[in-house]
């Protein structure tokens, strides 16, 4: 029988033994000898507790755990009852990015004890591809196997040629990870040479788990020594033990640095940005043609619009017919420009705030964004801001989105209009470095409200788009076990300092509303660069 069987045993016997006692203090005891009675009651019931927790040791650790949610939960409920700081969470200096190894991960295996060499081919846009370049990196820890340094997609929809090493520092991914997986450029002549037959290719199944990678893929790579996986995004298990969740955190915060040159085009157009203000948004728009006809929702540009869109879905013989106006109330639809303004001026962000816009191709293009510069005249693109320094990059769609990723990423506030890679990669980065300002649409009730908006005074549409919102604005509450994809939402990666309500007023009196002219985020990419539905394969970044 074990401890915890005997001790409910007891508490039975007890309970029988004393039930005409209970009875009898229950009829004739008075209000204050029941308080005495519980706090007795539960000091035995603490006492015995303790006494089982000094053998199994697990009752103190879940004790502790229920303290900290405790603590967690009155935090976040004073969170949801006050008003929201559209600019930053009051209660993010709490949290904190934490991805340290464990004192019990072994550490890598040596090239030349490992299982064979692991060859990835990344698929997508840069984001997807980001994802899959993590997840590489675990898997080839899951299977004891040397990563030879992934490579690029050079065939996808945006045909960027671009190898890893004009994207990325090769060299710093190579040497930040060589605690966790041995990585080298390329397979060594002597294996090549010694090869009976070319590497193996094969594609594993998305959401593949590691009990799956063990059984079907190393009895392969052993046999092989060589074994490419191909079409890799999303070919992990999104949940996986807490040491391995750490481990894509090291290699998506810390180890994906992009090249010199990058950065420094990057974090030229943030320091022109906080030249003229010392807080900006950055807006990371998706309205290109292709997406939005993917996307099968109507946008208001009439039968026009509607003829064009479709022309462009002829491209795919595989989607299905669907009712753009359900599609909206579904919140499938990504909001217009038009919308992501309104949506922002009804938050409470003045006409005079400072807007930086990552996108691609408008459809539409200037008459589309019209509405939003004139509801934010301060409007900024990173052609308008480092034009001639962008001509080298013009060609590679991966260098130019990756200089929206270090400007949305060191901006104050960040939001998107889509739910794509790039906004679910930097949501979660911006909660691992402190839970900054990161606000993505209710598109479900916003589409409800957009579509009754003339019918209701400003007053009473902004009120609304605040109440629909809250949950979706990037606090610390929104951060739910098991809630969406690791990479949006690395939850085993974020730790939590202790709370002190006295710190929080005392900060709160003591704050002013000016913020330092600096970059005041705590992240600089000078240093540190920081789905399940096959239809996300085609548009995901």
């Amino acid at each position: 029988m074990s401890l915890a069987e005997v001790w409910r045993s007891r508490v039975r016997l007890l309970t029988t033994k004393n039930k005409g006692a209970l009875w009898k203090w229950r009829s004739y005891s008075g209000q204050p000898k029941r308080s005495v009675m519980w706090t007795w009651v539960c000091g035995f019931m603490l006492f015995t507790l303790g006494v089982i927790s000094l053998f199994t040791g697990h009752v103190v650790s879940h004790l502790e755990w229920y303290s900290q949610q405790l603590t967690k939960r009155s935090l976040l409920d004073m969170s949801r009852r006050e008003p929201i700081d559209v600019w930053k969470s009051k209660y993010s200096k709490f949290f904190y990015g934490c991805s340290e190894r464990g004192r019990n991960f072994p550490p890598a295996v040596q090239e030349h004890q490992s299982n064979g060499y692991l060859l990835i081919a990344a698929s997508g846009g840069l984001n997807q591809q980001r994802t899959g370049i993590t997840d590489a990196v675990v898997v080839a820890r899951i299977l004891n196997a040397t990563l030879v340094v992934p490579e690029l997609d050079h065939h996808s929809y945006w045909k960027d040629d671009s190898d890893f090493n004009d994207v990325f520092d090769v060299n710093w991914f190579i040497s930040s990870l060589t605690k966790d997986v041995t990585i080298v450029k390329r397979v060594p002549d002597r294996v090549m040479r010694s090869m009976e037959k070319p590497p193996y290719t094969m594609r594993v199944p998305r959401k593949s788990t590691p009990e799956y990678y063990l059984d079907q893929v190393l009895p392969i790579l052993s046999r092989r020594h060589v074994l490419q996986l191909t079409k890799f995004d999303y070919r992990l298990a999104n949940d996986l033990d807490e040491d391995m969740q750490k481990l894509r955190c090291r290699v998506n915060y810390h180890a994906l640095r992009f090249t010199k040159r990058i950065q420094s085009v990057g974090m030229k157009v943030v320091k022109r940005m906080r030249k003229m203000a010392k807080r900006f948004i950055a807006v990371h728009l998706r309205f290109e043609p292709d997406m939005l006809a993917f996307s099968g929702c109507d946008f208001g540009g009439g039968e026009k619009e509607r003829a064009e869109l479709a022309e462009i879905r002829k491209r795919w013989d595989t989607l299905p017919d669907l009712d753009p106006l359900e599609e909206r109330k579904r919140g499938k639809c990504p909001l217009t420009p038009h919308e992501v303004g309104l949506m922002l001026r009804a938050l409470g962000f003045a006409n005079d705030t400072y807007i930086y816009v990552a996108s691609g191709e408008i459809y539409g293009g200037e008459k589309t964004l019209r509405p939003l510069r004139e509801l934010f005249p301060n409007f900024y693109t990173k052609e308008m801001l480092a034009n001639d320094e962008l001509k080298p990059l013009l060609p590679f769609s991966s260098r130019l989105a990756a200089i929206d990723y270090i400007v949305s990423d060191e901006s104050d506030v960040f939001i998107t209009n889509n739910n794509g890679n790039m906004a679910k990669i930097l949501a979660g980065r911006r909660r691992y470095m402190g839970h900054k300002r990161t606000i993505r649409p209710n598109a479900k009730k916003l589409s409800a409200l957009f579509m009754d908006r003339e019918k209701m005074e400003w007053h009473t549409f902004a009120k609304k788009v605040k109440s629909c919102q809250r949950g979706f604005m990037g606090d610390p509450d929104e951060f739910k076990p098991g809630r969406g994809e690791f990479h949006e939402y690395p939850q085993a990666c974020v730790c939590q300092r202790p709370f002190s309500y006295d710190k929080v007023s005392k900060e709160d009196e003591g704050e002013e509303d000016n913020i330092p002219e600096e970059v005041h985020n705590n992240t600089s990419h000078g240093h540190l660069s920081s789905a399940d539905n096959e239809r996300d394969e085609v548009f995901p970044d």
